[in-house]
C-alpha cells in the first residue's frame, strides 16, 4: 500500500509540474529572459513605469531607491508598498493587501513585461513607458475639512 501511494505521489507531482509548465506557471518560455532582481532594481529605481494590458492602459508604479513603491490604477487610486526578491521573483507587499503578489519581469526582443507567477502570458502587463515623474496620489477626502477628534 505504501509503495502504491509513493508511486501515485511521484506520478501526480510529475503530471502537475508538466501541466504547470504548459500553462505558463514556472519558467519563462525559452525566448523570454527573466530579469534578475539586481537587473530589475537597476532598471526601476527612481523611476515610474507605465503598464498596458492587452493593448489598453492599465496602471503605473513609482519605484523609490529604497524599494518602496506606489501603485496607481489610472483612476487615481494609489496603494503604497514595497518590493522584495524571492529567488528570481519580484514580490510586492502592499499596505491594503493581506498577502504579497509575486511576478517575473521578462525581456524579449527589447520589450519588457511583468507576469504574475503561474498566470497566462495573455494577461502580462507590458511596460508602455518609463520616466522620472512622481505619481499623483491626492488621497481620500481631498477638499474635505478634517479636525482630529482630540481637537474638537
Amino acid at each position: 500500500m505504501i509503495r502504491y501511494l509513493a508511486a501515485f505521489a511521484v506520478i501526480f507531482m510529475s503530471f502537475t509540474a508538466a501541466l504547470s509548465a504548459q500553462e505558463g506557471g514556472g519558467a519563462a518560455p525559452s525566448d523570454e529572459e527573466i530579469m534578475s532582481p539586481e537587473v530589475f532594481e537597476r532598471y526601476v529605481a527612481g523611476t515610474t513605469l507605465y503598464f498596458s494590458r492587452r493593448g489598453a492602459p492599465y496602471g503605473a508604479e513609482q519605484y523609490f531607491d529604497d524599494r518602496r513603491v506606489i501603485w496607481s490604477f489610472f483612476d487615481g487610486t494609489c496603494e503604497r508598498g514595497a518590493w522584495y526578491s524571492e529567488g528570481d521573483m519580484i514580490c510586492f507587499a502592499y499596505e491594503t493587501q493581506s498577502s504579497p503578489q509575486c511576478w517575473n519581469f521578462l525581456e524579449k526582443s527589447g520589450e519588457r513585461r511583468a507576469r504574475v507567477i503561474g498566470a497566462d502570458p495573455a494577461n502580462d502587463l507590458v511596460v508602455a513607458g518609463q520616466d522620472q515623474m512622481a505619481l499623483s496620489c491626492p488621497g481620500p477626502g481631498v477638499g474635505v475639512s478634517y479636525t482630529p477628534a482630540a481637537e474638537r
